[in-house]
């Protein structure tokens, strides 16, 4: 039967919806997605070659699969207007997308190393994530967890990775903001960030945490 069901959600966002549809009379409990901290490490060792000796300020974006739900046209948009001293960096383009992107944005086609990807979040001075459909990125945890801050749209559980010593929340599509949430973290010191994203990472988002609070849901729901 399921009169013990527990539904578990990743994502605070995804828990309203759920208490409001016809599985509203079931508990619904949100565990966040966790990753591993060890490998996600701020270390920018592994760095690809034509990053290791720019002088300007990456700006990344991370995808699986990159399209306008994901906000490779926001990026584009993003920039003409940023100033010169940044350069975007795009992770997950395929080769027709490296030719169409203009020349202002590096791209990179998909990584499977984490601990390269881990050297890119490292290295860059914000991770921006323009997502307008999302319940709660992955991605976004990897770069608090690297010690970069983190730019979202105001999509699905996003917002939730973050606070405000962490990173910067932007109503969807307000090119402008991302640009000034951009210029912004910029503006503190060095080290500013690293030591808030990585310490909200650890307490937040270690998955073996949140495999505990799977197994100790498990242990509540057998009694």
């Amino acid at each position: 039967g399921l009169e013990n069901l527990t539904i578990v959600t990743p994502s605070a966002w995804l828990k309203n919806y759920v208490e409001q549809s016809f599985l509203k009379d079931y508990p619904v409990k949100v565990i966040h997605n966790g990753i591993d901290t060890a490998v996600f490490t701020p270390d920018d060792n592994g760095l690809p070659q034509e990053l290791r000796s720019t002088d300007k300020k990456i700006v990344l974006g991370v995808a699986s699969v990159w399209d306008q739900r994901k906000g490779l046209q926001d990026f584009i948009e993003l920039s003409k207007i940023l100033d010169s001293k940044y350069k975007i960096v795009l992770v997950g383009l395929s080769k027709r997308q490296m030719k169409k992107i203009p020349d202002d944005i590096l791209g990179i086609s998909r990584t499977e190393d984490a601990h390269q990807l881990a050297a890119l979040y490292s290295a860059s001075e914000v991770f921006v994530n323009p997502t307008w459909i999302d319940n709660f990125p992955t991605t976004n945890i990897e770069a608090l967890s690297c010690g970069t801050p983190v730019i979202t749209y105001q999509t699905g559980g996003s917002p939730e990775a973050i606070d405000d010593e962490t990173g910067f929340v932007v109503a969807q599509g307000d090119i402008q903001q991302l640009s000034k949430s951009v210029e912004l973290a910029s503006e503190k010191e060095t080290g500013y960030y690293q030591k808030k994203c990585r310490e909200r990472a650890l307490k937040f988002f270690d998955k073996k945490e949140r495999y505990h609070d799977y197994l100790n849901l498990y242990e509540e729901v057998r009694k």
